[in-house]
């Protein structure tokens, strides 16, 4: 803010020292600081809310611009979708009567109740007695345990000849 060097600030201190006096001197010079502490944070709240409304300034120009932007696109997609909405209208006034589904609802019940019947039999568990009786496989058995059960047994016991 001030320039001032180290040869003026003694020149202000010896006048000070003449004019007030030694004993004042003190009280002067601490009410001088806190005034000029005063005087420094004033200025530093105004700067603040000059840049505070600086900022707010920039912030609605922003918002009106995105507003803008999205109300012409908001415009652009409805007539879009308008238009496009309007082409399927045509489309489907249009289309011969000769070409409506052949499906019948016997058709309909026939493929409702095969399907039904072969979810039922994916989904359907076997009972266990059922596969013991009829030779079914009761559990998953893995590769190993498979060429354990079906290596062809041979007749001596050691396993080094």
């Amino acid at each position: 803010m001030i320039d001032l060097g180290l040869s003026k600030l003694a020149i202000i201190g010896v006048v000070a020292l003449i004019v007030i006096g030694p004993e004042k001197l003190p009280k002067v010079a601490r009410m001088a600081g806190t005034l000029y502490g005063r005087a420094q944070r004033y200025l530093h709240d105004v700067k603040s809310e000059v840049s505070r409304e600086i900022e707010l300034d920039e912030l609605r120009n922003l918002q009106k611009e995105v507003q803008e932007t999205a109300q012409s696109f908001k415009d652009s997609v409805e007539n879009t979708i308008a238009q496009n909405i309007d082409d399927v209208d045509a489309a489907w006034r249009d289309l011969p009567s000769s070409n409506a589904p052949s499906a019948t609802v016997s058709d309909l019940e026939r493929k409702a109740r095969d399907f039904r019947r072969k979810k039922l039999v994916r989904n359907s568990a076997v009972p266990g007695w059922y596969k013991q009786r009829h030779g079914g496989k009761a559990h998953i058995m893995s590769g190993a345990a498979r060429v354990k059960k079906f290596r062809p047994r041979s007749s001596s016991t050691s396993s080094f000849f």
